[in-house]
C-alpha cells in the first residue's frame, strides 16, 4: 500500500513540476508577436561568412556588380575594409 501512495506521490509531484515549467515557458513569449511564416522566399548570401539571409532583412551595399547583402554590421564592416 505504501509503494502505491509514494507513486501517487511521485506522479503529483511530476505533474506540478511540468506544469511549472510549461508555465514558464509561455511566459517567456509572452508580449511578443509571433514569428512570421518561413515561406519559399529568395535567399542571398552573405560573401564574408556565407550565411544565407533574406534580401527583406538583410543589411546591404552597393557593389560593382549589384548589391551585397549581410547578414550582420560585423560581416557589412569587414566587407568594407581592404
Amino acid at each position: 500500500m505504501a509503494a502505491i501512495a509514494d507513486l501517487v506521490f511521485f506522479l503529483v509531484i511530476a505533474r506540478a513540476v511540468f506544469m511549472l515549467a510549461r508555465g514558464v515557458m509561455e511566459g517567456l513569449n509572452e508580449g511578443r508577436p509571433p514569428a512570421p511564416p518561413v515561406t519559399g522566399g529568395q535567399l542571398v548570401r552573405d560573401p564574408v561568412c556565407g550565411v544565407y539571409v533574406t534580401p527583406s532583412n538583410a543589411l546591404t551595399l552597393p557593389s560593382g556588380t549589384g548589391t551585397a547583402y549581410f547578414c550582420s554590421e560585423k560581416c557589412r564592416q569587414a566587407w568594407r575594409k581592404p
